[in-house]
């Protein structure tokens, strides 16, 4: 399963695309969307859409997963933030990409094991997760990373478990020898 993360903002938007496959994991991607700071909003937009679009055409993801709207204090930045999380959700509804939501706090727990940890620490584990030791990732790309980290995560253990041995054969013949 190809996992295309997301970590939306109007002046830096981080993505990460990983392989999740037989409980491991595997980098393809990664890397940040810029646009002009000088730019008025909708064009800024538009890159962020167009982007992701790329990507989406170019790797073929299975999954989009996204960070919630954090809301501080100051709203016009949620707004922007909004606008961001909108185009982005966009183009992943656009090209049939099914798409889940993980909060800040949900995708530290998951790839820290803290939900209160610190953006360096996520980038720490991201890169012993991902085996990136050598590679300087920015903050908005090791984020986007881990939203990724956390969706594989989640979506392993939210498995179905087999209220029955009919179940579990149904579920699972690969494991079912002779």
């Amino acid at each position: 399963m190809i996992i295309l993360g997301i970590d939306p903002g109007t002046r830096c938007t981080g993505f990460g695309i990983i392989q999740y496959k037989n409980n491991s994991f595997r980098y393809i991607s990664s890397g940040v969307i810029r646009p002009s700071a000088k730019e008025e909003i909708p064009l800024r937009l538009k890159k962020i859409y167009s982007e992701i679009t790329s990507l989406i055409s170019l790797y073929h993801p299975d999954q989009f997963s996204i960070e919630t709207a954090f809301y501080g204090q100051n709203a016009q930045a949620a707004l922007k933030l909004g606008q961001a999380r909108g185009v982005s959700l966009l183009a992943a509804v656009n090209n049939g990409i099914p798409v889940t939501e993980y909060s800040p706090r949900e995708i530290k727990k998951a790839v820290v094991g803290n939900g209160s940890s610190t953006k360096e620490q996520v980038l720490f584990m991201i890169q012993t997760i991902l085996n990136l030791k050598s590679q300087n990732l920015i903050l908005d790309e090791s984020d986007a990373l881990a939203i990724a980290v956390c969706h594989a995560l989640k979506i392993n253990t939210s498995t179905p478990k087999s209220s029955s041995w009919k179940d579990f054969i149904e579920q699972n013949p690969d494991k079912i020898i002779g």
